[in-house]
Formats: C-alpha cells, structure tokens, sequence
C-alpha cells in the first residue's frame, strides 16, 4: 500500500467510530444514502466529541438547532463559527501536550490563525489529499518529476499551512530536483522570478515531468517576466503537472480570469488545460477541494459545502452567491468542524459537471469585504511589489 493511504486511527475507536469509518472511505467522490447516513452519524460524534472538551463549542450546541441547510443534510446540526475567530482565539478540545503539530494561516506579520493539530487531524487530512491525487492518477512512486513550488522555502520557524502543503505534495512523486520561487534568505523570504524563469528553462530541457505547485499570481508573473523579456515559449515534458491555490489576494488588480490564464500556460509552458487544476483550503479547514478536468471544485465525501447570506446567513439555493460554509467531522484537535469562510462562493448540483463526479461544486468569486486581516497570499503578493 502507498504509505501517504495506509490507515489512520481516531484517538477513541468508541466514541468516534463513525468518523473513523466516513474517512475511511476511499472513493473521494462517492455519494448516496449510505455516505449521507454515516456523514450524519459522524458529525453527531464529532459534536459530542467537542461540546464535551471545549466549553466553547459546548455553549454554541446549547443554542437552538437552525433548520439544516439542504446541501448539508437533513439531521446535521452544523453552528457557525467564522473563520476569522481563529484569528483572535486559540480553542482547543485536547491537551496542549497532544498537539502534533501547529500552522498559522498569514505571513510575518498581522493577524494570523493559530491552528493545533493532534495526528488523527493532520493524517487523515493528508490522506484525503492522497486520496484525491490517487484518484486522478498523480501519484507516481517510480516516475521522478522536477518540482517548481511558488511557495515558501522551508525554514526552521516557518509554520504557515501553504508551505506544509506544498511540500507533503512532493511526496507523491520523487523529486529530481526542486526550485521554491520564495527564498530564504535569513532574514525573510524574497520573490526570484528570474530564478524561476531559469529553472523552467532547464526542465523544459530535462526528461521528465514538471510539477508546478503554489500560488497563482507567481506564475502569472514569472509568464508575464517572460514575455517582457522575450523569451521564447517553453514546451515542458509531456505529464506535467500545475496544481495552484491561494488566490491573487493583494494584487486582485492584476489579476485575469481562470481561462485566460490556463491558456497563458498552455502557450508559455505546453501544459493542456486538464493539466491545470486550481485548488481551495485554509488552515482552518484543511479538507481538499482540487478542480476536476471541467474545472469544477467538487466536494468530496468526507465534507459538505452550503452558501449562506452575507446579511442573515441563512441558506442560499443553488446558484446564489454567499458565503462560503464548509464541514467536515473529520477534525478532534479544535473545533472547526463547521467553519464559515470569509470567501464569497455559489454552489452548484454534481450534475451540472461533465466529469463523471456526483458531487456538488462550488465556484469561489472572491473575499467578501475589506478586512486587515492577512492571509499567506496577502504576505506573498507584498514581495511581488516592484517586480513589474
């Protein structure tokens, strides 16, 4: 078995054991009465499971039951906690001592969420991202691949959520070699858009597949160095691969539709458009939404998505622009089992897609209102100022 899908245990078999069966489950996107049925029965544990460690979540399940958000499903209580309270609070339903592992969602400076792990939540997540990867062929153990990673460059006090993702991403291929576009340079990270303009240079030379992984105003910008400068179109190997999420946030000025920009990769690099996947996760959230070939973020079977209201957060039908509501049971560490983001996104019915996937899908269309809070992206666009 390929050790990033071997099985993972929930820190109580009895009390969880639902939850433990729900992410157990291999399919990403299967669907039916059976998957809703065990969801519902997971969320009811994951809810005592909190209301019984965190005093918190205990008061939000003693208020009365909304009605259930059709998306959601009929019985799943679901309270709202915004993901913004993460930023100003640290909620946690297991002993400091059980944490394994802590991220945080912005940059050096500004408000940042502080998220605590136990194993169980960081693992089964990552197994949900092997999952997926698996599910479209993108793990492959003896094809060697060069890595191109517009993140961060690892360093021994880094502890922001892109950069860990990025990195377990590089697990499922072995790398021949491997550029990050931010670079460590002790006393912070800088952009090298000419180092990345250099590297793809070498790989389209190379023999095997390019993976392109991270935020997608990077590679806007090292395209957009490349035709200033004149460079010629690179063809990258054939099975190359560009996984991207983060969002343009702090350069929303800059930034040009998803189709554009496939076919600016397409004509700069040679990648095909179904090689080209966006992304959605946070830190407090780290379920997996990845685009299918149509390009469509399906919901996998180990979470629910609804839209809700930006004035009452109420439901919203299909179709109809909120924000975003995300759920999974999957999570023991904290309780943001039932987060509303602060991403403005409409849902849609699976059959909708072309792509042999049942779920609904979501299309996020951006961050509702002006805040100061900071994302990752935000401190990331901050050292692309004077690249153009």
């Amino acid at each position: 078995m390929n050790p990033h899908l071997a099985p993972v245990e929930v820190p109580d078999p009895a009390a969880l054991g639902r939850v433990q069966a729900l992410c157990d489950l291999a399919e990403p996107y299967a669907s039916g009465a059976g998957p809703d049925a065990l969801f519902a029965a997971a969320m009811a544990e994951t809810h005592a499971w909190h209301a019984e460690r965190s005093a918190f979540f205990a008061g939000l399940l003693a208020d009365p039951p909304e009605d259930p958000a059709p998306t959601i499903g009929a019985g799943v209580r679901a309270p709202l906690v915004p993901a913004a309270f993460f930023k100003r609070h640290e909620i946690l339903s297991i002993p400091r001592d059980e944490v394994f592992l802590h991220l945080t969602s912005s940059g050096t400076t500004g408000q940042k969420s502080q998220m605590f792990f136990d194993e169980w939540t960081i693992r089964s997540a990552q197994r949900m991202v092997a999952r997926i990867f698996d599910h479209y062929g993108w793990i492959t153990p003896e094809q060697p691949v060069n890595y191109l990673l517009y993140s961060y460059e690892p360093a021994p006090s880094l502890k922001l959520g892109t950069s860990f993702t990025d990195n377990y991403l590089c697990d499922f291929a072995p790398a021949r070699h491997t550029t990050h576009a931010l670079r460590h340079t002790g006393g912070g990270h800088e952009f090298d858009v000419h180092g990345c303009i250099a590297a793809l240079r070498r790989y389209a030379e190379d023999d095997v597949p390019v993976r392109i992984l991270g935020f997608p105003a990077f590679l806007y910008f090292t395209l957009e160095r490349m035709r200033a400068l004149g460079a010629e179109p690179l063809r990258l190997p054939a099975g190359s691969l560009v996984i991207l999420g983060g969002g343009w946030k702090g350069h929303a000025d800059r930034e040009i539709g998803k189709e554009a920009f496939r076919a600016e990769v397409t004509e700069l690099l040679g990648i095909p458009g179904d090689r080209i996947r966006d992304t959605f996760g946070s830190v407090e959230h780290c379920v997996p939404y990845v685009e299918c070939a149509h390009h469509r973020l399906h919901v996998p079977v180990w979470s629910r998505a609804a839209v809700r209201d930006t004035a009452t957060l109420r439901p919203l039908p299909y179709g109809e622009s909120g924000f975003l509501h995300l759920v999974s049971p999957y999570i023991t560490a904290v309780p943001a089992h039932s987060v509303v983001m602060g991403d403005l996104a409409s849902l849609h019915p699976g059959e909708e897609c072309p792509c042999p996937s049942p779920t609904d899908w979501f299309t996020v269309h951006g961050r509702a209102g002006v805040s100061r809070n900071r994302s990752c992206a935000v401190a990331a666009a901050e050292l692309m100022k004077g690249m153009s």
